[in-house]
């Protein structure tokens, strides 16, 4: 298998020790490219870095996550835009509203958020987005830009069967995470993934965050990484009652059309 992991934060400090190690154990696990989430005026431009150390298999994106809402000034903007000339960068986000853990004021995850859609329309890039419990503004933020947006992914999806078909209803792409094999928060993916189109299906970790907990032994760390990506494959082939050679192949090229990736 040739897989694709379009959301893993590698440049969490958690990785600083072993970062090369990572990526030989996802690459020895059939992980072939990576597209490393930049998600703050910190780590967006780490992200590139990493990108750029690792031309062809490691790609970037750029942006502000809501939590971080409030470090978004004019000089974060001309930041994100100046990281999004780098053809590396191929997506603007992490992006979006979390109204769980409201760690940014709301107003001020709507004002970034509505920056960062702007420079996904001014740049043509597609979208990284997230959204939790807020799903509501999300729409009808989005719906402020109709028109004018390329494509768009909500990464990590982990919320419910109107929630999925709203962003289906869009062409929005989908990514799933480790939260799929979460038997105690994630067992409705198990039946919402049958639903979700080949051609907008992708696969990510969200590492070091979601550790699948189907995985057996768990590492005594408990940090995800990349190379679990197979793992998740695997599950969700299952679930779509399909081989995982072909959930591989189909989510790998949804990855590549998407962000427009060179190929491998």
């Amino acid at each position: 298998m040739q897989l694709i992991d379009i959301g893993a934060n590698l440049t969490h400090d958690s990785f600083d020790h072993d970062r090369d190690a990572v990526l030989q154990r996802a690459r020895a696990a059939g992980v072939a490219r990576m597209v490393v989430t930049g998600a703050s005026r910190e780590h967006s431009p780490k992200a590139l870095a990493l990108a750029l150390a690792h031309p062809g298999e490691l790609f970037a994106t750029a942006g502000v996550h809501p939590h971080h809402a409030t470090e978004y000034t004019d000089e974060c903007d001309a930041e994100m835009r100046a990281l999004h000339a780098h053809p590396q960068v191929v997506a603007v986000g992490e992006c979006g509203l979390d109204y769980f853990r409201d760690f940014s004021p709301r107003p001020a995850q709507r004002k970034a958020f509505e920056r960062q859609l702007q420079i996904a329309v001014d740049t043509g890039k597609p979208l990284f987005l997230h959204q939790r419990d807020a799903h509501a503004d999300f729409m009808a933020m989005m719906k402020d830009f109709d028109g004018r947006l390329g494509p768009a992914v909500v990464h990590c999806f982990t919320g419910s069967r109107e929630e999925l078909f709203d962003y289906l209803d869009q062409d929005w792409h989908i990514g799933i995470t480790g939260w799929l094999c979460d038997e105690r928060r994630g067992l409705h993916l198990r039946e919402l993934v049958k639903h979700i189109p080949a051609d907008r299906l992708m696969v990510e970790t969200d590492a070091p965050y979601l550790l699948p907990r189907t995985v057996k032994p768990q590492p005594s760390h408990r940090r995800n990484e990349p190379m679990y990506l197979a793992h998740i494959v695997e599950e969700l082939a299952r679930d779509r009652g399909e081989p995982a050679a072909l959930a591989a192949a189909r989510t790998s090229a949804a990855a590549s059309a998407f962000f427009r990736l060179p190929p491998a």
